[in-house]
C-alpha cells in the first residue's frame, strides 16, 4: 500500500510540476511576443552606463517600459561613453523573457544625442609612444574606470606627470582618433588625500564656494535683529537641543510636557524659511545644492555658514526663530493631534549625546548632572517617552537593519589613523523618534489640509527584489509564509529575521533584507513610508541641511498667513520640482559622501598591506567575494583567487565548487594584499 501511494503522489507531483512549468512557459513566451510588438525594431531613447570592460548597458527613458537595462556589447557601443544619452536599436530577435522571468535584450548605439560628461579629473601621464610626433605625448586617465578612453592634452604648463588634473573634453574623437582636451586645474599629486579630495568633489558636481551675491544676502539677513513680534513666546519653556559634540548646525530643539491624557511634545526648528525667501538668491543656490553634504573633516553646507551655523542655528542661551510642532500624545504615545505655530525659544542647554547617554545611565550621580540639572526632569520623562514610541515602532515591525557605520580618529594633517564602528545610545535614538514623530505628525497636517507637500515615499519591495529575496530565504531553509500574504508590509520580514537568529544566519539575512529594500525619494504625491511602517511621512525637521525641509516650512507658512488655496495655487508646481531636484541632489551628495569615506579607508589601510585580519564575506559576486573588516573596511578578493573552477549562484549568493561553498555572512580569515588609491579599492587573499 506504501509503495502504490508513493508511486501515486509521485505521479501527482510530477503533473503537477509538468503544468506549472507549462503554465511558465506561455506566460514567458506571452511576455516575449508583447515586448516584441511593444518595442522590437524601434530605436528607444535613454542613458548608455558604460563599464571599464568596454561592453554597457542601456535604460531606456520612463516613457518606454523596460523591464531591466538593455545590454550594448562593446562593438555596439558606437563611440559612446558612460553618462551619454543615447538612441539604441533593439531587434525583436534579442527581445525576450526568460522561463525563469528574468529579461534579456541586446542593442546597437545608433546615435549619440548629448555627451554626459564635457569634464572630468584624472591622472596626466607622458605616453613615449607619441614623443617626436605631430601628436601630443600627454594622456589623461580618468578616475572613473568606465570613462575608458585616454584624452589627449598639451601640457602648456609643465604639469608633472603623475599629477591629478582637471580637463575639458573638447573633441570625443571617432574610431581610432582619440579624445582631445584641455587641462583646466592641477590638482597635484594623483596618490595624495588633497588631490583625491578634490577629484571626488569636482566629479560628483558639489558646489563648494557661494557666488558674492549669495554670501552678501545671508550675511544681511542674519544681521536681522530678533523681535518676538506674532510669535509664539517660548522662551521661558524649558526647551533645549541634543546634538553630536562637534556639531555646528543646530536645527532642532525639544521639549515635553505631561497631560492628563498623556504627553504634548515640541519639536522647534530653526526658521530657516524667514531668512531664505522664495526665489532669492540664497534659496536659488539652496535649491541648487538641495542638501548639505558630510565628509570626514569638512562639511559643504547647503546655506552659507552666517545662517546655518549663526542665525538659524538654535545655539543655547540666544534668541531664534522656530517653526513649532506641538504634538498631542495619548499616553501609549499614539500620535492624537499637531499643531504648528511660528515661535521664539530660547534653548537652556546646547545637549551633547555622550552626556546625555552618560546622565542616562548614573542619573544624578553622572558627571554631567550639573550642567543638566534644570532639565534633568524633562530628560527623564523624554526617556520614558522614547521607549514608548520605540515599543509602537516595533509593533509596526519598523526593521533595525542599519549597517555598522565608521568613525575616523584623524591626525594633525588630516590623515586616518584609526578607525572604529560609532556607536548609538539613547539619546541619539530618543531624538530619531521625537523626529520620526514630528515628520510624521506634519506629513499628516499636510494631507489632511490638502496642502502641496514634499513627501518622503519608501515604496515596498518591487515583485524582481521580493523574488530574489524569497529564493534566498527559501535556500537558507527559514519559512517565506509571511510573504505571500494579501499585502506586504515591513512586519512580514519579522518571522523571517527572528528565525534566522535561531537558525545562526540572522547577520547574513539582515544584511540581504537590507539589499533587497527600494530606495527611498521625495514626491509631491503622498505615499506610504515602508520602512517605517507609516502610511504619511515627509521631512520637516532639518531645514538648515536639506531643501525639502525647507519646502515643506515654506509651504506650512504661507498657507498660516494667506489661506489654503493661495498656498495650493503658489507652491503645487513648486513641490513637485522640490522633490525630483532634491532626490537627484541627495544621491549625488550620499555618491560623493561614500566615494571620500572609501577613499578614506584605503588610506588608512595602506600600511596594513600583508597582515591577516579576521573578516565576514559581505558580498557574493560574479567576479569575487567583497569582506569586511571588524572596522568596516571592505576589500574584494577575486574570484581567480579562489582557485579554477568556482561558479556563482544568484539565487542562493554563492560562489561555489563542489563541496566548497562561500556564502554571505561567512567568517574568513584573509590577508590585505593590495590598496588602489586611484580606485579606492583594497584587495585581499584568503588565508
Amino acid at each position: 500500500m506504501k509503495k502504490k501511494k508513493h508511486k501515486t503522489n509521485d505521479f501527482s507531483k510530477r503533473n503537477l510540476a509538468k503544468k506549472y512549468a507549462a503554465r511558465k512557459k506561455t506566460s514567458a513566451r506571452d511576455k516575449t511576443h508583447a515586448l516584441r510588438r511593444a518595442v522590437g525594431n524601434l530605436l528607444l531613447t535613454g542613458k548608455f552606463l558604460g563599464t571599464a570592460r568596454g561592453f554597457g548597458f542601456f535604460r531606456a527613458d520612463a516613457n518606454f517600459e523596460i523591464p531591466n537595462d538593455i545590454f550594448i556589447p562593446e562593438r555596439a557601443a558606437s563611440g559612446a561613453f558612460s553618462g551619454d544619452t543615447v538612441e539604441v536599436s533593439v531587434h525583436k530577435r534579442d527581445l525576450a523573457v526568460r522561463k525563469d522571468g528574468s529579461f534579456h535584450a541586446e542593442g546597437e548605439v545608433v546615435r549619440i544625442l548629448a555627451r554626459g560628461v564635457t569634464e572630468f579629473c584624472g591622472t596626466l601621464i607622458l605616453d613615449t609612444r607619441y614623443l617626436n610626433r605631430i601628436f601630443s605625448p600627454y594622456r589623461v586617465i580618468s578616475d572613473d574606470p568606465r570613462f575608458t578612453a585616454e584624452v589627449e592634452v598639451e601640457n602648456d604648463r609643465q604639469i608633472p606627470e603623475g599629477h591629478k588634473v582637471r580637463v575639458r573634453i573638447l573633441d570625443y574623437g571617432k574610431g581610432r582618433i582619440p579624445p582631445k582636451g584641455e587641462i583646466l586645474e592641477d590638482l597635484g599629486n594623483t596618490f595624495s588625500l588633497d588631490a583625491n579630495y578634490r577629484s571626488i568633489l569636482s566629479a560628483s558636481g558639489i558646489r563648494t564656494e557661494f557666488p558674492d551675491e549669495v554670501i552678501g544676502a545671508a550675511e544681511a539677513a542674519a544681521a536681522e535683529e530678533i523681535s518676538p513680534h506674532g510669535r509664539l513666546d517660548l522662551r521661558n519653556d524649558v526647551i533645549f537641543t541634543i546634538d553630536g559634540e562637534d556639531a555646528k548646525d543646530l536645527d532642532d530643539a525639544i521639549s515635553l510636557s505631561k497631560t492628563a491624557s498623556g504627553y504634548t511634545l515640541g519639536v522647534h526648528i530653526a526658521d530657516v524659511s524667514h531668512y531664505v525667501t522664495s526665489k532669492s538668491a540664497i534659496d536659488k543656490e539652496a535649491f541648487a545644492r538641495g542638501t548639505s553634504v558630510y565628509f570626514i573633516d569638512r562639511v559643504v553646507p547647503m546655506l552659507p555658514r552666517c545662517l546655518s551655523n549663526g542665525a538659524c542655528s538654535l545655539d543655547a542661551g540666544t534668541d531664534k526663530y522656530t517653526l513649532s510642532a506641538m504634538i498631542d500624545l495619548d499616553k501609549n504615545g499614539a500620535l492624537r493631534t499637531c499643531r504648528i505655530e511660528n515661535a521664539i525659544i530660547n534653548s537652556k542647554v546646547r545637549g551633547v549625546y555622550s552626556e546625555v547617554n552618560d546622565l542616562f545611565s548614573n542619573g544624578s550621580k553622572s558627571k554631567f548632572y550639573p550642567k543638566y540639572k534644570a532639565v534633568y526632569q524633562t530628560l527623564k520623562t523624554m526617556h520614558a517617552l522614547y521607549e514608548l514610541l520605540e515599543a509602537r515602532a516595533k509593533a509596526r515591525g519598523v526593521l533595525d537593519l542599519e549597517s555598522a557605520e565608521a568613525r575616523f580618529i584623524l591626525d594633525g594633517d588630516g590623515k586616518p589613523v584609526d578607525i572604529a564602528v560609532r556607536v548609538r545610545g539613547d539619546a541619539e535614538k530618543m531624538i530619531e523618534q521625537f523626529m520620526l514623530t514630528a515628520n510624521e505628525a506634519v506629513a499628516r497636517h499636510l494631507a489632511e489640509r490638502g496642502l502641496p507637500g514634499v513627501y518622503r515615499v519608501h515604496e515596498a519591495p518591487s515583485e524582481e527584489k521580493l523574488t530574489a529575496y524569497k529564493n534566498f530565504v527559501y535556500n537558507l531553509g527559514l519559512p517565506t509564509a509571511s510573504l505571500h500574504g494579501d499585502k506586504l508590509t515591513t512586519a512580514s520580514f519579522a518571522p523571517i529575521l527572528e528565525a534566522a537568529a535561531e537558525k545562526g544566519v540572522g547577520d547574513i539575512l539582515s544584511r540581504v533584507t537590507l539589499r533587497a529594500q527600494m530606495k527611498a525619494r521625495y514626491s509631491e504625491i503622498r505615499g506610504d513610508h515602508f520602512g517605517l511602517g507609516l502610511a504619511y511621512y515627509c521631512h520637516f525637521t532639518s531645514p538648515i541641511r536639506r531643501y525639502p525641509d525647507l519646502s515643506v516650512h515654506r509651504i506650512i507658512k504661507y498657507a498660516m498667513a494667506y489661506g489654503i488655496p493661495a498656498a495650493q495655487k503658489r507652491f503645487t508646481k513648486f513641490a513637485a520640482e522640490s522633490a525630483a531636484a532634491s532626490s537627484e541632489n541627495e544621491l549625488r551628495a550620499m555618491n560623493a559622501e561614500r566615494d571620500i569615506e572609501d577613499l578614506y579607508k584605503v588610506i588608512f589601510m595602506q600600511d596594513e598591506v600583508g597582515k591577516e585580519f579576521d573578516a565576514v564575506i559581505g558580498s557574493v559576486t560574479s567576479f569575487g567575494l567583497f569582506c569586511e573588516l571588524e572596522n568596516t573596511c571592505e576589500g574584494l578578493i577575486p574570484i581567480e583567487l579562489l582557485g579554477e573552477g568556482f561558479s556563482y549562484n544568484e539565487g542562493s549568493q554563492t560562489l561555489s565548487r563542489g563541496k566548497t561553498a562561500f556564502r554571505l555572512g561567512q567568517p574568513v580569515r584573509v590577508r590585505i594584499t593590495e590598496t588602489n588609491i586611484l580606485r579606492r579599492r583594497i584587495y585581499m587573499a584568503l588565508v
